[in-house]
């Protein structure tokens, strides 16, 4: 039996990889992360994915990346970005998807999975290093040292298979796997039931996205630009 952990923030980018495992192995574990972020219609948006696309288990870990600051998504008394800006905005948080994926690896060593899923992309993406293919590639060589699960044999392989799309054939294959993106949210500072500012940059992509596929954007906003 073939298993699989998926990265499931409850965005766009998360809940499209988890539908492409689910047509590719016989479990899939979503893991989710309540790690000080700014708000919780995330963690909300990831349960009701993981219910909605029928996966075997959906974990949430308690992590407070919140105590080291550095990032608008962590630290109230920054603020998100509303306007495009040069370089890597405030939003990245230091380490996430490193420290995501190290709880990934340990979960897919206890559960015997073959397989860890992220959404990264780094075609329409903010410009976080942690979305480039090099970050995939080293991960991947930790993986390959850091376990008695793969010194012994068993192999696990870091997947993201969004990595090379833009954000419209990220949808389009969405769309073909079976996802209701209105179950998703993607915005930095969405409101309490999931209303989106549209206005920070991850809410700029997103609706770039969907217009570009040529589809309606089923997301619900309390501001619009």
């Amino acid at each position: 039996m073939s298993t699989a952990i998926v990265l499931l923030s409850g965005g766009l980018d998360s809940t499209t990889v988890a539908a492409v495992a689910r047509q590719q192995h016989d479990r899939v574990v979503a893991l989710s992360f309540r790690y000080g972020q700014r708000h919780s219609s995330e963690l909300a948006a990831a349960q009701r994915v993981a219910e909605g696309l029928g996966l075997h288990e959906h974990r949430v870990i308690d992590i407070d990346l919140g105590q080291l600051g550095g990032s608008s998504l962590t630290d109230p008394e920054l603020v998100v970005p509303e306007q495009q800006e040069d370089g890597i905005p405030n939003t990245y948080v230091p380490a996430r998807n490193t420290v995501f994926l190290a709880f990934a690896l340990a979960v897919a060593e206890v559960s015997q999975a073959d397989s860890i899923y992220l959404g990264i992309n780094a075609v329409d993406y903010s410009g976080y290093p942690d979305c480039r293919p090099e970050f995939v590639e080293a991960f991947q060589h930790l993986v390959n040292v850091a376990t008695k699960a793969t010194v012994s044999g068993q192999p696990i392989v870091i997947k993201a298979p969004l990595l090379h799309l833009t954000k419209a054939d990220i949808i389009r294959l969405g769309v073909a796997a079976g996802v209701d993106y209105a179950q998703t949210v993607s915005c930095y500072q969405a409101d309490s039931v999931g209303a989106a500012c549209g206005v920070c940059d991850s809410c700029r992509l997103r609706q770039q996205g969907f217009r570009d596929a040529g589809l309606t954007d089923p997301t619900r906003y309390w501001k619009k630009n």
